[in-house]
């Protein structure tokens, strides 16, 4: 499985001010599923209201999508902190604008690796 930096923004419940992740996420071989933060997010193939892929256990919609270079990755309408896996703050800032991270917008945290095979069965479950 390949990993990636993305940005993660949970929407259920919150439009443009939910939680709000930097981390590496895993993609499965098709890519239709990312594994982040203890989570199995499938691709909704756009069908959500507000996001672009929903948690398999539970239906909450995500937003995911790839670092923006002028840090600018919140929804224009949004707000709140971008919780930010400390693991990795050296490569995002590797791939942005500005060389410190603005504590008024970030908040370092630790992103736990995802146990993908706690999700096949619910994965394969929903194939049926």
């Amino acid at each position: 499985m390949k990993s990636e930096l993305r940005y993660i923004e949970l929407k259920s419940g919150f439009e443009n001010t939910g939680p709000a992740w930097i981390g590496l996420a895993e993609f499965s071989k098709s890519g239709r599923t990312v594994y982040f933060n203890g989570k199995a997010l499938k691709n909704s193939k756009a069908k959500g209201i507000a996001g672009n892929f929903y948690d398999i256990e539970n239906g909450d919609e995500y937003w995911i999508s790839g670092i923006k270079k002028n840090g600018t990755d919140r929804h224009w309408a949004g707000g709140g902190k971008i919780m930010i896996d400390r693991k990795v703050v050296h490569l995002y800032l590797s791939l942005v604008d500005f060389k410190i991270l603005d504590k008024k917008r970030f908040e370092l945290v630790d992103i736990l690796p995802t146990d993908k095979q706690n999700f096949a069965e619910l994965e394969n479950q929903e194939l049926n």
